[in-house]
């Protein structure tokens, strides 16, 4: 088993430039060892529940990479190693592509209300187990744990959805062009998927993908981020208990390169789905046309939250935290620029500061912390090189602006005012903790600003006009828009972007549509003397029972009934 709890210090994290004085240094030489005692129980209780699941599966077995090499899962808070995973590659994923491919043969002839029920049972089994699950999504990923518990009852929901959405997947009939003609339009599923998640919701961002493609009937080929792959392998271990068959849904992770170029590369992957950065995105999309695959992508934003001088200043200081600072603000739909129009700004800058102020930095197995560590060092770095940048083109830092004393990839919540539309801040997602305060005038020049980005994906309007929030939500070039209200992703809504933020939406009915591909059925309706029960079976029926697979309907109800209803509604009486 490749899988072992080595807890070990990582110390090259442990560095001087993460503190700022020897008194700092000695706090979080403190915090760091009372939390690798927290990493040490916490990974002890999730072995017990059997939620911590360190193989990769393929076909319903539990599988290592074929060369025995690993790669290490780290708490992002304290840099202890949790466990070592499989590094796996293209011949697992060959295989588990493989897997998915013949399951989907049984998968897809299920009736949608045998796929629903196993869909409820997994979802079920995701709400008995929210607690641990959560604890799980803090050990790997960081996010505090009142956060983490909350994305399993949001990931649950899409599951919990889907598995009735499955029962309304409808086709449609067309009047025809000519009499003896009928035109029908079926959707079926489209295959086996390939799906490509992300670190920061390691548990939503894999059932808003996964729970649509089950409930159409297609099988999964999913690649976890190689930084938090332990809730991936959790969730599909409930699903295997909630009767989902063995193939439908496999799991590989490791070496992303081969993995994502053996998903392209195979025609029996029909589609591909991906929550990730822009340019890992592009070259997804231009891989998959060498196969001609279906491709979904929610990619990278921008997100303006426009602050008009009639808000409620109340409402917009908390939604817009809401939209920044959420999971220590590396998220898509993060407000990446806030825009306030001149009346209010000094206003909205100082309760926004002193709001921000408030936020507690901490380990996310702390009571009361709001902001875990940033995912690893690079994504500190980045936010470094961003705030140096704008600094250095004349903004000014009102709160924060450098590392937190407890060192690691911990970052203070930063505030920023005086921000440029040149700046890095207000032209790149910066994935962090950092609020960029930027000034308009008038509502031309809000819509102006807020759409100067190649990004489209989501938007924030605070303002108490209902006709300038219709106005200028129209106007804006976005595929998400929230007005008063700073989270604004639901199972029931549509999710996804315009511009470079991607193609397709997750979530809804019209998430659905990503994993069906629509056929068109026409048929030549023939005007026959109806003489006997054998004379309807064979024209109607096609000579076998389509219920029970008998020679004749006299020895099943079902299809007597039924061809007697065609006749009835396709077929003139005599």
């Amino acid at each position: 088993m490749a899988a072992h709890i080595a807890l070990r210090r990582s110390s090259k994290l442990l560095t001087r430039s993460y503190v700022s004085s020897s008194s700092s240094s000695s706090i979080s030489r403190r915090f760091i060892r009372q939390m690798s005692m927290d990493t040490q129980g916490a990974a002890a209780e999730l072995r017990s529940s059997g939620l911590l699941q360190t193989q990769g599966l393929i076909g319903g077995k539990w599988t290592d990479a074929y060369d025995k090499k690993t790669i290490e899962v780290c708490d992002p808070a304290t840099g202890d190693v949790i466990v070592n995973v499989p590094c796996m590659g293209r011949r697992e994923t060959n295989d588990a592509i493989s897997s998915a491919y013949e399951a989907f043969k049984a998968w897809s002839k299920l009736t949608a209300n045998e796929r629903s029920k196993c869909l409820r049972k997994w979802y079920d089994l995701l709400i008995a187990n929210k607690e641990q699950l959560g604890r799980l999504i803090t050990l790997e990923q960081g996010k505090p744990l009142k956060e983490a518990v909350g994305e399993v009852s949001y990931g649950a929901s899409f599951i919990e959805f889907y598995a009735e959405e499955a029962k309304r997947i409808y086709g449609d009939i067309i009047p025809p062009t000519l009499a003896d003609r009928r035109l029908f339009v079926l959707k079926q599923p489209v295959g086996v998927v390939g799906a490509i998640t992300p670190w920061n919701f390691p548990l939503a961002m894999i059932t808003r993908k996964v729970g649509p493609a089950l409930a159409c009937g297609c099988t999964v080929v999913i690649k976890p981020s190689e930084l938090t792959p332990l809730t991936a392998l959790a969730a599909v271990e409930l699903s295997l208990q909630a009767g989902i068959p063995p193939g439908a849904v496999n799991v590989v992770m490791g070496n992303a390169s081969e993995i994502g170029d053996a998903l392209l590369e195979s025609p029996q992957v029909r589609k591909i789905t991906f929550t990730g950065s822009t340019a890992v995105g592009k070259k997804l999309m231009a891989g998959a046309a060498g196969t001609v695959k279906k491709v979904s992508l929610e990619l990278g934003g921008n997100a303006p939250c426009i602050v008009f001088d009639d808000a409620d200043l109340d409402v917009a200081v908390k939604g817009s935290i809401a939209a920044k600072f959420r999971n220590s603000g590396q998220t898509c739909v993060c407000a990446n620029r806030i825009l306030v129009q001149e009346g209010i700004y000094e206003k909205f800058a100082n309760s926004f500061t002193s709001a921000v102020q408030d936020l507690q930095v901490g380990n996310g197995f702390r009571e009361g912390v709001s902001q875990g560590p940033l995912i690893n060092e690079a994504a500190v770095q980045k936010v470094e090189k961003f705030i140096q940048d704008a600094v250095s083109k004349g903004a000014n830092v009102r709160l924060g602006g450098k590392r937190h004393s407890l060192g690691m990839t911990f970052y203070e919540p930063t505030v920023i005012s005086d921000v440029k539309s040149e700046m890095l801040l207000s032209r790149e997602e910066v994935f962090g903790p950092v609020a960029p305060l930027l000034r308009f005038k008038t509502e031309e020049e809000a819509i102006q600003m807020a759409n100067d980005t190649n990004a489209g994906l989501a938007a924030y309007v605070f303002t108490t006009n209902v006709q300038r929030s219709w106005r200028v939500s129209e106007a804006l070039e976005y595929g998400l828009v929230g007005v008063n209200e700073g989270l604004i992703s639901t199972e029931v809504a549509p999710f996804g972007g315009v511009k470079q933020s991607g193609l397709g939406r997750e979530g809804s009915k019209y998430g659905m549509d990503e994993y069906l591909e629509v056929s068109r059925l026409g048929q030549m309706i023939y005007q026959f003397l109806l003489t006997s029960v054998d004379f309807i079976h064979t024209v109607i029926a096609g000579e076998i029972c389509v219920f029970g697979g008998h020679e004749s309907c006299m020895r099943c109800g079902h299809c007597l009934s039924a061809s007697f209803e065609l006749e009835f509604v396709h077929l003139p009486t005599y």
